[in-house]
This record gives C-alpha cells, structure tokens and sequence, in this order.
C-alpha cells in the first residue's frame, strides 16, 4: 500500500508542476489538458494500487490456507476423545495467543476453550463454534499425516472445523471491520452428545453470554464450494436404548424346561419395526434401529438373558415420547407372554437441531457473499445424523450449514479424509457472518 500512495502523490506531484508552470504561460486549453493528464494519472496510480492490494489479499489468503492446513494435519495426527482434548485445547491456545488473543477462557465443560474479541462499542455478541473430539476408529487412510494414535481417529472432520475457526480467529483478528463481540468456541465431546451441555454448565450463554450462535459441519458428497442449510428442523434428535430380557436358561436338548430369552427378545425385535410403520404418522421422519443383540454366547446352552441395544432418530418430543412408549408397551407384553422378565433404559442424547427462521436467513447471506449465490442452498435436505449443537440453540437464535467436503469417504469412515480445499472458505464464511451481523454504522 504504501508503495502504490507513493506512486499516487508522485503522479500528483508531476501534475501539480504542469500546472504551475502553464498558469505562469497563461495558457487555458493546457491547463485543461494537464487537468486531464494529471486525472488520468491518478486513475492509473489508483488502478494499480488495487492490483496490488487484491494481490496483496491473494498472498495472505495463501499464507492462512497453509497454516489452516498445517493445524488440520497436526490436529488429524493427534486426536483426542471426548473430554480428553487437553492437547487440543492447548494447541488451540497456543495459536489464539500467537495471534494476540488476550481473552482466552479455558477449562469450559472440561476441556473447552472460548475465546473473545471485541471491536468498537455496540453491546451485542456472535458466538462462532467448532468441535474438537474424534471418534474411536483406526484409521486405514495410509496418508502421511494419519493417526499417530491406535484406535482414534478425527472421522468426522473435527480437525478441519477446528482449523477452520482457528482461521476464522485470524482473520477477525487482523480487521477492524465489525463493531461488537465475537466468541470462538471449541467444544470437547460432541460425539457424545454431551460436550455442549457441559460447557453450558460451565457458564457458556450465562457467565460468557451471546446473542446469536452460528456453526458448521463438512459433508462428503456436497461439492467443495460449496454450502447448505434450512430453518426450523435440520438434524435428528438421537434416543438410545437398551432391552434386558431375562428367562430361564438350560440344555439345548430341552427347551421345554427353560424359558428363551433369545425366542423373546427375536419377537421384541421383530415387532420393534411396527413402530415407524404403523403406529406413527408416516408424515413424521422416524427411525427405530435394532444395532446389537448378546446373548449368553453358548453353542448348547439355551441363553436365560439378551441384551437388546438400538437407537432412535426423530425431529419432536412428541415423537420421541410415543416412541418410547410403544417400545415399552411391546416389551412389556411379549416378555409376559413368554414368560420372561424385562427392564428397558431409555435415554434421550441428542435433542433435534432447530435452526432459527432469521438466523437461517443471516447464514445464507454471509455464504453468498463468500460462496456465490449459485452456490448456496436454503433447501437442504432434513438429515438423521445429529449434532450436539442442537444445544446451544436451545439458549441463543442460530443456524447450523453444511459445507462442502467433495467426493470423500463418509463420515465416520475409517477412510474419511477432510479436504484441505473447504478450510478457507469455512473461515471467510464465518468471518463475513460476523461482519454482516456486527456491521460498523456510518456515523
């Protein structure tokens, strides 16, 4: 900048001579060609300057796509489960305090980090999150930053939402662009669906207020570039459950002496799948999954107990409670009729993730600024997968999207990878909501 000012004045210097000297020559038709000359001049000097400024921006977008790449690839080969992120959380101070973060809270719902940045004087705050636990799989990626840690693995693209806030960090960091505050939150144990609640514990939304929440999650598929969300239900509420039936175990040569409970617990099963298709409205999205059954595990031994464990996705408490009641209802009455007993856990994990009307709109428009309209859709589909901030929509209006990972593994895959390609711009995304959301008056 300061290159291109200089040639700027110089220009008005050469000009400002002309005219000097043509005014002591008394000369009006050169003064209205110097006029011209020096107008031009100064066009050129200021058409230059913005080359170079928009070069400028070019290498600093490259530099912060290659340090977002290197924290990724250094979060990737070092992934922590839920609520042991205390290596995470300590690099992710490492590099706020780097870039001049001076309130950094750390310790939130166990492991978490919230960090603030505040512009200007107007009293209202975005809060921006990310997720940092991986998940418990090995790795079989074979690439040269995998998992340097047996049995874990960041399958889910935490890595690359933490980058990307991290990015998000930086770029605030070096703007003056936005009046009001802004939290980064790092969240520990979203695969667990209890991260988010922790933290709320701790005081997020309360001791650490804000107004509007806003967040993200990669999906494989979507074309790099790309983002997708929708108000109102976005993404499932999770149950889980699980069926204890107990009977009278013995000999496989007589069955007649015992009471199965691998025959009762096939019929629970069986019927189980009358829940979605006949006792619900098929208008309401649901999913009754059965996804393990143990038994005693003896090839000539009828088992005396089964072990039944399932999940459940579904958009409404309404649902949620007629669900658990009918389950109850057909475990309780075939368990009777085979004359076995049975006991049924049911808890509810994640609850359904609502995006706000407004907040919906407000994401949308950040996401066409930095991704173009062409490609930003308001009309994603409803998704069964669930997300445990879903929570923090529950204390503040906000909206969840979905950003563009290419064609990859799936999620959760021992071969996911993240796609570097996506880091940038989920980083501009979160940074233009800010600005957007926080936007400097003219005075």
């Amino acid at each position: 900048m300061l290159t291109s000012m200089i040639w700027i004045n110089s220009a008005s210097m050469v000009s400002q001579t002309m005219r000097v000297l043509l005014t002591q020559l008394k000369c009006p038709r050169s003064m209205d060609f110097c006029n011209a000359v020096m107008q031009a001049e100064l066009n050129w000097a200021w058409y230059e300057w913005q080359k170079l400024e928009a070069a400028k921006k070019v290498f600093e977008e490259g530099k912060l796509k290659h340090s977002m790449t290197e924290w990724r690839r250094h979060l990737h080969q070092n992934p922590e489960f839920g609520f042991e992120e205390f290596e995470t959380a300590n690099f992710i101070v490492g590099r706020l305090r780097e870039l001049g973060y001076e309130d950094v809270v750390t310790g939130v719902g166990g492991t978490g980090v919230v960090a603030t940045l505040k512009r200007g004087t107007r009293a209202r705050t975005v809060a921006l999150r990310a997720d940092m636990d991986c998940l418990r799989i090995q790795e079989t990626t074979n690439l040269p930053h995998a998992s340097s840690k047996p049995g874990l693995m960041h399958a889910c693209g935490h890595d690359g939402h933490t980058a990307i806030l991290l990015g998000a960090a930086t770029l605030l960091m070096a703007e003056d662009t936005f009046d009001g505050t802004v939290r980064f939150v790092f969240q520990p144990a979203e695969e667990w669906g209890q991260g988010m609640k922790a933290m709320i514990r701790d005081g997020l939304g309360t001791k650490i207020p804000f107004d509007e929440v806003y967040g993200l999650h990669i999906k494989p598929g979507l074309p790099v570039g790309q983002l997708e969300t929708r108000s109102g239900p976005f993404m499932a509420a999770e149950d889980g459950f699980q069926v204890t039936v107990k009977g009278a175990g013995g000999h496989a040569s007589s069955p007649h002496l015992c009471r199965d409970a691998i025959v009762c617990g096939a019929s629970i099963v069986s019927e189980l799948q009358t829940i979605v298709s006949r006792v619900l409205d098929p208008a309401e999205l649901a999913v009754v999954s059965v996804t393990s059954i143990l038994g005693d595990n003896v090839k000539n031994a009828i088992s005396s107990e089964l072990k039944i464990e399932g999940d459940c996705r579904h958009f409404s408490s309404v649902v949620s409670k007629k669900i658990e009641y009918t389950l109850r209802r057909i475990v309780d009455g075939i368990a009777t009729s085979h004359g076995c007993e049975a006991k049924v856990y049911y808890e509810r994990v994640f609850v359904p993730l609502v995006n706000e009307e407004a907040c919906t709109q407000h994401a949308l428009a950040a996401a066409q600024a930095v991704f173009g309209p062409e490609n930003v859709s308001g009309d994603a589909p409803r998704e069964g997968g669930a997300e445990d901030f879903a929570q923090a929509l529950l204390i503040a209006p906000g909206a969840f999207a979905n950003i563009g990972n290419g064609d990859s593994a799936v999620c959760h895959s021992s071969e996911f990878e993240f796609n570097d390609e996506a880091l940038l711009p989920g980083a501009r995304w979160f940074a233009e909501l800010v600005r957007q959301r926080l936007p400097i008056e003219a005075s």
